[in-house]
C-alpha cells in the first residue's frame, strides 16, 4: 500500500452532508456526478489531497452520514490480487478514473468496513 486514494461517505441528503463538510474543513464541493439513481459529491482535503466522495442512492433513506469505505492505491495491483489471492479479493477491472485499476477486498473476509485496492 502507497496511500489512501479516497474515503466514501454514505448518505440520505448529499447536499446537507457536502455542505457540512466545507464548513467543518473549508474544503468546498468540488463537483457533483450523477449516475442512475446514484449521485457523487466529491471533496479535495489538504495538502495531500485526500478525496472524500460523498454517495446518495436514491433508496436509500439513511437519516445520518455514515463512513461506508476507503480506496487504497497499491503499487502494483495485480502483484497485491495474487498475493491476497482469488478468496479476498476481486478481480481487477477498470476503475472510473480513466486509466487505472480497481479491485475490491471480499465481504467475507470480514474487514467491517468496505476497502478496495487501485492502481497508481
Amino acid at each position: 500500500a502507497r496511500s489512501i486514494d479516497h474515503v466514501v461517505v454514505m448518505t440520505g441528503d448529499l447536499e446537507s452532508t457536502t455542505g457540512d463538510i466545507a464548513l467543518a474543513t473549508g474544503c468546498e464541493l468540488k463537483r457533483i456526478r450523477e449516475v442512475g439513481k446514484i449521485r457523487q459529491g466529491f471533496h479535495r482535503i489538504g495538502r495531500g489531497g485526500l478525496i472524500v466522495e460523498v454517495v446518495q442512492h436514491e433508496d436509500d433513506d439513511r437519516s445520518a452520514a455514515e463512513f461506508w469505505g476507503l480506496v487504497i492505491i497499491v503499487e502494483d495491483l495485480d502483484e497485491a490480487c495474487a498475493q491476497l489471492g482469488t478468496d479476498r479479493v476481486g478481480e481487477p477491472k477498470d476503475a472510473v478514473q480513466p486509466g487505472r485499476r480497481i479491485a475490491t477486498i471480499r465481504p467475507s473476509v470480514g474487514l467491517g468496513t468496505a476497502v478496495a485496492l487501485m492502481s497508481a
